[in-house]
């Protein structure tokens, strides 16, 4: 096999990350829109004294099938802005290997790569859906679960914290980054490149799914959860010290969840 020239090889990269962080910026300002969408809107006081987000309230008037559309577009802007960040080295060095086929066929597996990848979080965006509008439904029939709801949003989070010290997650994150930095052999077809996008992205979501839970217990939605979600998941996966970053991320979540709880509790 003929290697690229190292000049090539710099164009190249350069291209690569200048369309990544378009589409990055594309699905960050639709998610900001979304959001300002969201605030006008409002949310729905709930007993307990929490607000219940819009993004889990159906409009008059809408069906099942369009109000899971806007959520759908909601999540997948949400997920593209803070999942593309650390799948993009896996996605250049995907690139690399497939780099032989010419420019067109490689970039066309790199997109069908992407593409399984984030088909994997827009099942788990369905799945989410379905169970986040039940439980909101419920509430809004049960003063009682309404109350419990800070306490299940506080223990989630605390939960989550507490997962970040364990075993499963330190093998989880070795396993991730592990396969980020030597990824298997497959064929250079759409099949093989949209089998390596699942993949990754099941590995991911083993890995960083107590994160994201803590992006939906804390505030589905809320920029400034996303944003350290978003820094904490990258950090975790990227940083030389990923372990420690874990444990530093972890400490933070336990501490936001018992301040959380605390608060339901009416003792802050």
């Amino acid at each position: 096999m003929t290697r690229p020239a190292t000049g090539d090889t710099g164009r190249d990269r350069r291209a690569f990350g200048a369309a990544l962080v378009a589409v990055f910026a594309a699905a960050a300002m639709a998610t900001l829109a979304q959001h300002a969408s969201m605030d006008a809107m409002g949310g729905e006081p709930m007993p307990g004294g929490w607000m219940l987000s819009s993004a889990w309230l159906r409009p008059c008037g809408w069906g099942a099938g369009r109000a899971f559309a806007a959520f759908a577009g909601m999540w997948g802007t949400m997920t593209v802005t803070m999942m593309l960040p650390v799948l993009a080295p896996t996605l250049w060095r995907y690139r690399q290997r497939v780099g032989q086929l010419g420019a067109a066929r490689s970039t066309w597996l790199v997109v069908v790569a992407g593409a399984g990848y984030f088909a994997v979080w827009m099942a788990l965006g369905a799945v989410t859906f379905a169970l986040g509008g039940a439980l909101t439904a419920a509430a809004a029939r049960l003063p009682a679960l309404a109350r419990a709801m800070p306490f299940a949003a506080g223990a989630v989070v605390l939960g989550a914290g507490v997962l970040q010290f364990s075993v499963w997650k330190a093998r989880r994150l070795a396993c991730c980054r592990h396969a980020a930095a030597g990824p298997r052999r497959s064929r250079p077809d759409a099949g093989a490149a949209w089998r390596h996008g699942v993949r990754t992205a099941t590995r991911c979501g083993a890995c960083c799914g107590n994160l994201m839970a803590i992006a939906l217990a804390a505030g589905m939605m809320d920029l400034r959860v996303m944003a350290a979600m978003t820094v904490a998941i990258a950090a975790e996966r990227l940083a030389p010290a990923g372990e420690r970053v874990a444990r530093l991320v972890g400490g933070i979540a336990i501490g936001g969840g018992l301040a959380m709880i605390a608060r339901a509790a009416g003792l802050v």
